[in-house]
């Protein structure tokens, strides 16, 4: 029986919103767009959400034909902003990551664009730690599917998924896996689930849980 751990991005393992809202108002500057400058408390109004849903609360009346362009170049200079700059990597992340590993294959699955995890990877040079990624960037689907393609793909009987909102824990239940959830990130669960507030506890109580 092979057993794992899948873990969202944004509000589990670090907070980019500062570094992603400078990067975005990059990106419209050099589109042109016309609004406010961004801030870090409307990226975590976004957060978790797939890139067309952010599109279309941040760019509302940016012509929807032209919208999907705009995205693509708030996500290109995102990724290449966060390659050199990074976001804020939750305390013992680090650590706690490479005592899990030595227990359980890790993974990845989040809402982000193709591009996201890997300058996440690349900037704190974690790339050994996790066996496989996915995300709605590279083919569209939604967290629940991309949950159940790595358990498929990597042959997991069983596997816990560790994430900070709502809609990762209802992602989770409709792949029928696990939920922890990271409750110093951005939400609230409505559910009665386990729960760590320090990401250093994890290792105890996915022990609890995978045996």
């Amino acid at each position: 029986m092979k057993k794992g751990i899948i873990f969202d991005m944004d509000g589990t393992l670090w907070d980019s919103a500062k570094q992603v809202a400078v990067s975005w108002n990059l990106a419209l500057a050099e589109w042109g767009y016309k609004r406010e400058p961004l801030t870090r408390e409307d990226m975590y109004l976004v957060m978790g959400r797939t890139m067309d849903v952010i599109a279309d609360m941040l760019f509302s009346d940016c012509p929807k034909e032209e919208r999907e362009s705009l995205l693509a170049c708030c996500c290109r200079r995102e990724n290449e902003y966060l390659r050199e700059h990074g976001g804020m990597l939750y305390p013992r992340v680090r650590e706690t990551l490479a005592e899990l590993k030595r227990r359980w294959p890790l993974y990845i699955v989040s809402n982000c664009q193709s591009g996201y995890i890997e300058a996440f990877l690349d900037y704190y040079r974690l790339h050994e730690m996790f066996e496989d990624l996915q995300c709605y960037g590279d083919n569209g689907l939604q967290k629940a599917d991309n949950i159940r393609i790595v358990c498929e793909r990597n042959g997991l009987s069983d596997a816990v998924y560790v994430g900070d909102i709502q809609g990762d824990y209802d992602a989770s239940t409709a792949a029928h896996v696990r939920f922890i959830h990271a409750g110093y990130g951005f939400g609230t669960i409505r559910e009665d689930v386990p729960e760590i507030k320090d990401f250093a506890e994890l290792s105890g109580l996915a022990a609890e849980l995978l045996g």
